[in-house]
């Protein structure tokens, strides 16, 4: 059987978004501390798995393969395994692409809500959320939207409140992080020294840049993988390279007026910002429409990452501030300047919809985020109440790198400034004998101490 363009496409499409994950943990990790750094990449990569795997044997199933259970989820055991997909009269290669594409989505959505709970959370406690939240939560919201249940045309809400248009994943992916991450900020509690030390802060700004840049190539597969046709292609392109420029410009002028000076780390998040904003709307809004959308996302996170310390929530690296805020804005922003189309929507409010589209959009996020608080809650408690979610204080401090993974990300004893951690005792008796012959010879090389140090160095 020959493949089609299209099913090129999103072969190509879907590893351009699994890519994004690994970019993620780039992102992520360059904004914690060096200590915290590795733990914070492992939480990114350990989604892929974990998902991956959940995916395949009833994820699928629940979000858009399975018989409709009352419209909330897709029964897990239709395809549980994929059954009924790999052969027969059923087979059709290009269903097989669109499971692993959909899987990317889910992948992501898992790995971002990550961040919101940087440096406190035990990794095992992690793995245990990200296959049990993406089956509880995940599925049933990409059911609904994506797969025929509650919020599509003929589900119980989308026929009461009209069909919601969320083309890649505003609500599926963005506000659900979002509200996830929130709710995992407040069961977790605020790190040590929260808003008062200095030290928490960006360890590697190029990290950051990095993972920003593969974020935004990412995004053109993310955004574009299901188009069905060269038009609705161009528009989706131009739409993600537009939205996010004017988000980055948005919010490093914010920074430019607010603090006199515009960062690098402000462009990277303002391009996640603007690229967040037109996820849902890639397909049904004008490249004008997009520019400003964008502009308004980017202003509104800058001013909206600065409310945790106001309020008192510790969102660690700003999932909150940027996934959720401009998620919504981005959906309801559809209510306004959605393009008319045939597919039953007849177009927001300046293009003569009235308050229809509006109406719908705001039901999907209401609706979305409600579900996700409550079940997140429900998931997040359970775990810190029985194996416990965060780790000590005092592994806090000595850095979560070292207690959840025995690894740090970056050896400074050679140069005398940091520690003589040894990443894997058990396989390396060498490293601990020399530096054990080191101390005791009167002095390691550059440290000026008559003993070698054992204490990783605070960073």
């Amino acid at each position: 059987m020959e493949m089609t363009t299209a099913q090129v496409w999103q072969m190509v499409a879907a590893a351009m978004v699994l890519l994004m994950t690994p970019a993620l943990a780039f992102f992520y990790g360059g904004m914690t501390r060096a200590k915290s750094v590795l733990n914070m990449m492992m939480m990114s990569f350990v989604a892929v798995g974990a998902v991956g795997v959940v995916w395949v044997l009833w994820g699928f199933s629940m979000a858009s393969g399975g018989t409709s259970m009352g419209g909330l989820f897709g029964d897990p055991l239709t395809a549980f395994g994929l059954r009924g997909l790999l052969e027969g009269e059923s087979f059709d290669a290009g269903v097989l692409i669109n499971v692993g594409y959909q899987a990317t989505f889910a992948i992501i959505t898992v790995a971002l809500i990550s961040g919101a709970i940087a440096d406190r959370a035990k990794f095992g406690a992690w793995a245990v959320f990200a296959p049990i939240w993406v089956s509880l939560v995940y599925c049933p919201i990409a059911f609904w939207v994506w797969g025929g249940g509650l919020l599509s045309s003929e589900g119980a809400i989308g026929s009461w409140a009209g069909e919601a248009i969320d083309y890649a994943g505003g609500t599926v992916v963005h506000i659900n992080a979002g509200v996830a991450g929130l709710v995992l900020a407040l069961i977790l509690g605020k790190r040590q020294g929260f808003g008062k030390d200095p030290r928490q802060r960006p360890h590697s700004i190029p990290f950051v840049m990095l993972g920003a840049a593969l974020l935004w190539f990412g995004w053109f597969g993310f955004n574009g993988g299901a188009a069905t046709e060269a038009g609705e292609a161009g528009l989706i392109w131009i739409n993600t390279l537009a939205a996010p420029g004017a988000a980055m410009i948005g919010w490093l002028l914010t920074e430019r007026f607010r603090d006199g000076k515009s960062t690098s780390f402000g462009a990277a998040s303002g391009i996640v910002a603007g690229l967040v904003a037109i996820t849902p709307a890639c397909a049904n809004v004008t490249p004008v429409a997009a520019i400003a959308l964008g502009l308004v996302a980017g202003v509104a996170s800058a001013l909206a990452v600065g409310l945790k310390y106001r309020w008192g929530y510790d969102d660690s690296l700003d999932v909150v501030g940027v996934h959720l805020v401009s998620g919504v804005i981005g959906t309801l922003a559809l209510g306004f300047v959605a393009l008319p189309s045939g597919e039953g929507h007849v177009g927001g409010l300046f293009y003569g919809g009235g308050l229809a589209q509006l109406w719908a959009q705001l039901v999907a996020v209401v609706v979305a985020m409600l579900w996700t608080a409550v079940l997140t809650a429900i998931i997040g408690l359970a775990i810190h109440k029985t194996m416990g979610f965060r780790i000590s204080r005092e592994e806090e401090v000595a850095g979560i790198d070292l207690d959840q993974h025995a690894e740090t990300a970056y050896e400074f004893g050679g140069l005398g400034t940091g520690s003589r951690f040894v990443p894997h005792p058990a396989t390396s008796g060498h490293l601990q004998s020399r530096h054990a012959t080191a101390g005791a010879g009167g002095g390691a090389p550059g440290t000026g101490t008559g003993t070698a140090q054992t204490k990783n160095q605070e960073k």
